[in-house]
Parts: structure tokens; sequence; C-alpha cells
């Protein structure tokens, strides 16, 4: 079945470029497109694709409020990946925050939106390494983290390590090679770091991690 995506930009020639790049892959189909976050949220109820591509400046509802809008719905079941110039944004953990399924830069390659988007589809998250490192912890990085919270308490040595690991927005087999186990057996540790620490995926566990200064013991 094709992956059905919305995509949200108020450039005319970004959405374009956008439908190409996606329209090449025939698992993926582009149902829609908006120019403004007000349109973004109408279309996504209208339609109710798999993924929306949302940028984050834009008139009327920026991609934001969109996002929130968006994922609040209770009936919703759309996948939202913002999109960002990086440096101009601060909304961009706000986003993750209300449950964006990650975030992307526009001078990425076309083969990563491809990934992402087949990633957002299928449940998962994405986010950028880069941005991970430097913009979160831009914004947590000079507050005091709270006391390590109680639940912490409840991963074994080497699910402490991994999620170390998972707040340097490393890959599975980036972690397998850093540790010296296997893929499955990283996968089966970040299962068990979403259940325990009740995260949806390895996004928020990337912010859980800066929020609680965990991010800062990596070496």
């Amino acid at each position: 079945m094709s992956v059905r995506i919305l995509l949200a930009d108020d450039h005319a020639m970004f959405r374009s470029g956008l439908r190409a790049v996606l329209e090449t892959q025939p698992d993926l189909d582009c149902v829609g497109e908006a120019a403004d976050g007000g349109t973004a949220v109408s279309e996504v109820i209208r339609l109710r694709p798999e993924v929306a591509i949302l940028d984050i400046r834009m008139p009327r509802l920026d991609g934001l409020r969109a996002t929130e809008t968006i994922l609040a719905r209770p009936d919703n079941t759309t996948k939202v990946i913002v999109l960002t110039t990086y440096d101009d944004d601060a909304y961009v953990y706000q986003a993750l925050r209300a449950g964006a399924s990650g975030f992307l830069l526009k001078s990425l390659p076309p083969e990563e939106l491809i990934a992402a988007v087949r990633v957002a589809a299928r449940g998962d998250a994405l986010i950028d390494p880069s941005v991970t490192r430097r913009l979160i912890a831009r914004f947590t990085g000079s507050i005091a983290p709270p006391p390590a919270p109680p639940e912490l308490d409840q991963l074994t040595t080497r699910e402490y390590e991994v999620l170390l690991q998972l707040a340097a927005a490393h890959s599975n087999a980036e972690i397998a090679a850093r540790l010296g186990i296997g893929d499955e057996t990283v996968k089966t540790h970040v299962s068990r770091i979403l259940t325990k620490l009740n995260l949806r995926d390895r996004v928020h566990t990337v912010v859980y991690a800066h929020l609680h200064g965990l991010a800062r013991r990596l070496s």
C-alpha cells in the first residue's frame, strides 16, 4: 500500500520540489498540499494522510500550532514531520513535545527525506542527529536538571548505557558497535527502555534524556 502524504509549506516551488522527490517512489503518494497551517489542519482532517510534512514558518497558523492541533485530535492517525531551516526556529523542540514524529533540515538529501517518511509511516520517529545535539541542548543546557527521576531505577546498567547512546542520537548499529553488542540486543534494550520510562519513541527518549540532564554525562 502507498503512504499517503500531505505537504504544507507557503512556498509553492518548495512544495513542488518535495512532491517531485517523494513521487519518484512507487510507495509514496502526495495526496494534498497546503500553503498555510490552517489549511494543513483542515486537509489532514479531510484527507487523513498517513504522514503530513509541515514547515515551521507558515502564515495563518505556524507549523508548531498546526502540529499541536493535528496531534491533539483524539481520532488523528496522521504522523507529523516538521521541517526547519535549523537555526532560525525555537519552536522545533516544542513540536517534538507536542508529539511530532521528528524534524528534518530543509537541506537534507532526497534519500533521507524519503527514508524519514517511511519511518514515520510505520510509527517510528526520526530526528537529525546534528539538530539533536545542538538544538535541543541549546534549550536545556542552561537549565539545571531536576533530580534523577525515580523511574530510571528500573533500568539495568546496560539499558542505562543504551539510553545515554540514544541521547546522542546514535542509530542502533552505532550503539551496537560502541557497546560491543548485537543489533537485535540493542533493539530489545530500546524497547524495554521505552516501556519502563513510558516514552512514545526514540525521538522522545532523546528529549527525555536532555530534559533530565542525562546527555551531559556523555563523554
